[in-house]
């Protein structure tokens, strides 16, 4: 009689322990839940919160349907950083298209990135504390205002898509480019992301009660994982090669000289290029009213001199139209700092003018013996031995071979082999997006060269070089003449180790996670099933896990 009211008191005091151990891990952690639950749906006090029970959905069917519009706002907003962030090569472009339609200078390329950088940090919060109070098993409840912010986010990521693919179609040629160099990176940062995503999937997984729950929870995560794990296998970048093979590197042609520098095709922007190591220089030629070539890109002369202020009634008029002496009396240096582009002086620069101004053009060339590319339908300066002087416009290109037989032509589009000999083209001129490696290849076989322009990033130069490219044309021969190496180059056989090993490394991480979840809340289970004799021989370890989450707070 007596052994048995103390076996029952041992049953007793073990169920008590194991009881005792699941609360103290639960309250010993109140702080960090308490966080974590305030930041995400501004529930700081504990018992408004509640724990996910075994078996059950995370969170109710309102917010089952919302948590899809955070992973969809964070998908989007991720996208339309790493598209934008990646279109740094034309923001100058894109700030000078937006003068040119307001007025008024601004960097709103620059405004639109700490935008994006800003709503996706947000949304990657959100997200994040969602998936720790998954993982500490606690129910999901966004609160009203993460929730407009969570729309707010999704609209401006799908609408600044859109408007970039119907604004700037070419832009997605960009960031097909950009996969070439950023795509194994971008690859190890999917599977690290996929590894800490482990942690809340396996324990969910493990508690669910049912086949179905645990098939929903468990089979997207491995189709994701699986589709990860082989993306590399279609992956192909022209830095992915044999050791030796890498060309040379790309000669530096300072775009209208160099326009980070100082104001473009102004003496002092051509001695900048020099000066920096560039090896030619690309500049655009128009004719004045009364027969004076100048240089000039632009058909008016409102961006790059101050006519505001001297002919303020002519702002629109074509800078053809105006006579030699009328464009003498303009300054092509003051708007350059007024829109705080250089962090220096360049003084009271003259716009470079008159056929004066080009003989003063040969003696730099012969200077530096830089070659000048004339892209315009003028007369380009007096050529010099020590200059290479190539001609692209196509509509007076007999006239040019006529009257100077020694320019080199270039075409500014891709075309047949055989018509570009018949045309005696030495090289072209084509703009980046059009870059591939097997084009470039195929041309160098006819000994024809190829440029491309504008190319100001160095991830891009990279890409030019390791693709075999002759030249580029940039605004920023100061940065890319001090790469020794492409900034993404490695051997197919150091790729594979990096693909391997990565892959290895996650799927033992992986499989480690989901061991130590089941190990656990079956050791959690022997355990209450050992110590506790009242729970049925049929009955549910999820039964006794609630009614463990509903015992009080503090035990005698």
């Amino acid at each position: 009689m007596e052994a048995r009211p103390t076996t029952l008191k041992r049953l007793k005091l073990g169920k008590l322990k194991v009881v005792r151990r699941s609360l103290l891990q639960r309250y010993e952690q109140q702080p960090f839940i308490s966080c974590l639950a305030g930041f995400y749906s501004c529930r700081w006090k504990r018992y408004q919160r509640e724990r996910t029970e075994p078996g059950k959905c995370c969170c109710n069917m309102r917010e089952c349907m919302f948590f899809p519009l955070l992973v969809a706002a964070f998908c989007f907003s991720l996208v339309f950083l790493y598209t934008w962030g990646e279109g740094k090569n034309d923001y100058n472009s894109f700030d000078w298209y937006n003068y040119g339609n307001l007025g008024f200078w601004f960097l709103w390329s620059l405004v639109i990135l700490i935008v994006a950088a800003v709503l996706f940090a947000y949304i990657s919060l959100l997200l994040v504390l969602a998936m720790c109070l998954l993982a500490e098993g606690q129910q999901l409840y966004l609160h009203w205002s993460h929730k407009i912010g969570t729309f707010l986010v999704l609209g401006f990521s799908i609408a600044s898509l859109f408007a970039l693919s119907i604004l700037w179609r070419d832009h997605r040629k960009t960031v097909r480019l950009s996969f070439q160099v950023t795509a194994p990176y971008l690859h190890i940062g999917a599977i690290a992301i996929m590894v800490l995503l482990a942690w809340p999937v396996a324990l969910h997984a493990i508690r669910a009660d049912k086949k179905v729950t645990q098939v929903i929870i468990v089979g997207p995560y491995l189709a994701i994982l699986l589709f990860l794990f082989l993306i590399p296998l279609g992956m192909y970048s022209p830095c992915i090669r044999e050791m030796g093979t890498l060309g040379p590197k790309p000669a530096l042609i300072g775009h209208r000289g160099a326009p980070m520098l100082a104001p473009e095709n102004t003496e002092m922007s051509f001695l900048k290029t020099i000066e920096h190591g560039g090896d030619g220089l690309e500049t655009d030629v128009a004719i004045s009213y009364d027969g004076v070539p100048f240089l000039m890109h632009d058909d008016t002369l409102r961006r790059t001199t101050n006519i505001e202020e001297v002919y303020p009634n002519d702002t629109g008029k074509a800078a053809s139209f105006f006579s030699w002496d009328a464009l003498q009396k303009l300054n092509a240096g003051t708007w350059f700092l007024k829109r705080n582009i250089l962090t220096g002086t360049c003084g009271s620069a003259k716009s470079w003018m008159s056929s004066s101004k080009s003989r003063r053009l040969n003696a730099i060339c012969r200077s530096g013996k830089k070659a000048v590319y004339i892209p315009a339908d003028a007369l380009a300066p007096k050529q010099h031995p020590s200059i290479k002087v190539l001609w692209l416009h196509n509509s007076v290109r007999s006239f040019v071979q006529s009257v100077a037989p020694g320019f080199q032509h270039t075409m500014g589009r891709k075309a047949p082999i055989e018509d570009l000999l018949k045309h005696n083209i030495v090289k072209l001129n084509l703009v980046y997006t059009e870059m591939s490696s097997e084009d470039i290849r195929k041309y160098a076989e006819a000994n024809i060269t190829t440029n491309f322009y504008v190319v100001n990033e160095p991830w891009l130069y990279s890409l030019a070089w390791c693709s075999g490219a002759h030249s580029v044309t940039t605004n920023a021969v100061h940065l890319l003449k001090n790469l020794s190496q492409p900034l993404f180059l490695m051997t197919p056989q150091q790729y594979n180790i990096m693909w391997i090993l990565t892959d290895l490394t996650s799927a033992f991480l992986i499989s480690l996670i989901f061991a130590l979840h089941w190990c656990r809340e079956k050791n959690l289970s022997s355990c209450a099933q050992d110590n506790n004799p009242m729970i049925e021989s049929g009955g549910s370890y999820n039964k006794f896990k609630t009614e463990l989450s509903n015992m009080p707070a503090v035990l005698a």
